[in-house]
């Protein structure tokens, strides 16, 4: 019989001291810096750029970026766990460093020259703000069909062309952004590059008025005739579709955590309410249909956490990882959306109110099944690997 060898990847509820002691930082750093901010960020849906100064003192900017560019020298994983962290406190503060760390200084790590890493990477880890565009208003599912354009001249790339949806619009100074030097290519043809904000041509347009996650800003960028320098290529050109898809992969377990995180925090404070509010002469958690429905929605959050845990930690060991990812963003998601709804009905009436904080849990919880690949698209993505079509 052969001897079963031993898992690369270490148990998944298990955290080193490092990781003890970082997501203990986060957590108090969420609770008193973030949270008296909620709701006036929330209310005028903007977010309190003092924060992003806390956020590079505590190194959530550049989480796992080599030290040598000065950046923390963590683990995706660690990211990971900053994310879920922050949002049990608010998920537009999470998104943010969700979307810098998972997508920007994922594609720049992965894909970026020697040169742009050195150039760009102390920015990002010192709190330049990174974005990632790849949607258009006739690309979002389909994220091959860019209609934003790439040409050659004079050695340079001029960009010609409107994104949609791109978080951290406001905020960002250094942009992902993917476009088609040649439409006739199809996939092909799509290439990404690094744009600096302050490119002539470049502009941020309109920014959406959201449900939920308010304060993270989700903007329309517009290209006309922006030249950006041939050594800012992500990748190979015409490779650009390699890049988006593989770092999407990473970005999915980013937002898996996210969900995590906002049903974690609506869970904390349903169960204290529960223990606090009377009816019948008795707290209303003492019934056992409460607790029943709570205990579900634990086991839920559970296994949505591991899931997520398990996605992380496989990149961080160099596994395939595609369809753990597109497993723990589908899962956690749902869940998300069933334990947050959860958390309102046990609040009663309170809960549709915003005195309380579930309804903005319930608001911040809808977006994990859209943006970075719909349930329907992770669903398309499990099924291909499941049938081997």
């Amino acid at each position: 019989m052969t001897a079963v060898q031993p898992s690369a990847v270490p148990p998944l509820t298990r955290l080193s001291e490092d990781e003890q002691m970082f997501r203990a930082a986060v957590r108090e750093f969420a609770e008193a810096e973030i949270r008296p901010l909620v709701a006036k960020m929330d209310h005028d849906a903007e977010f309190d750029r003092s924060l992003l100064a806390k956020f590079t003192e505590l190194g959530l900017m550049g989480i796992d970026i080599p030290e040598q560019y000065g950046g923390a020298g963590g683990t995706f994983f660690m990211s990971v766990l900053a994310v879920e962290e922050l949002a049990r406190v608010d998920a537009s503060a999470a998104v943010l460093v969700d979307v810098h760390n998972t997508l920007m200084n994922v594609a720049l790590g992965e894909w970026g020259s020697d040169a742009l890493k050195a150039k760009y990477f102390p920015k990002l880890a010192a709190g330049t703000v990174g974005a990632y565009a790849l949607s258009e208003a006739g690309s979002g599912s389909d994220a091959f069909a860019l209609s934003c354009r790439a040409d050659q001249r004079d050695g340079a790339w001029v960009l010609n062309g409107q994104k949609l949806w791109i978080t951290n619009g406001n905020e960002a100074e250094l942009f992902v952004v993917f476009a088609t030097v040649d439409p006739s290519r199809g996939y092909k043809g799509i290439t990404g590059f690094i744009v600096e904000r302050a490119t002539p041509g470049f502009t941020i347009g309109k920014k959406e008025d959201k449900l939920g996650i308010r304060a993270s800003s989700t903007t329309e960028l517009l290209f006309e005739n922006c030249v950006v320098p041939a050594e800012n290529v992500v990748g190979d050109v015409g490779k650009g579709y390699k890049v988006a898809m593989e770092t999407l992969n990473a970005g999915r377990i980013g937002i898996g955590a996210q969900m995590v995180g906002v049903a974690q925090g609506a869970l904390d404070a349903t169960v204290k309410y529960v223990q606090e509010r009377q009816q019948f002469g008795q707290p209303i958690g003492a019934f056992q249909a409460v607790q029943f429905q709570l205990a579900q929605a634990a086991t839920e959050l559970e296994a949505a956490r591991l899931l997520v845990y398990n996605a992380a930690r496989l990149r961080d060991v160099g596994e395939f990882h595609m369809i753990e990812g597109a497993m723990a963003k589908l899962y956690s998601s749902q869940a998300a959306e069933r334990i947050t709804g959860l958390c309102v009905e046990l609040f009663g009436g309170y809960g549709y109110t915003k005195e309380y904080p579930v309804e903005k849990y319930y608001r911040d919880a809808k977006i994990g099944t859209i943006y970075e690949g719909t349930s329907n698209m992770q669903l398309q993505t499990i099924a291909k690997d499941l049938l081997k079509v």
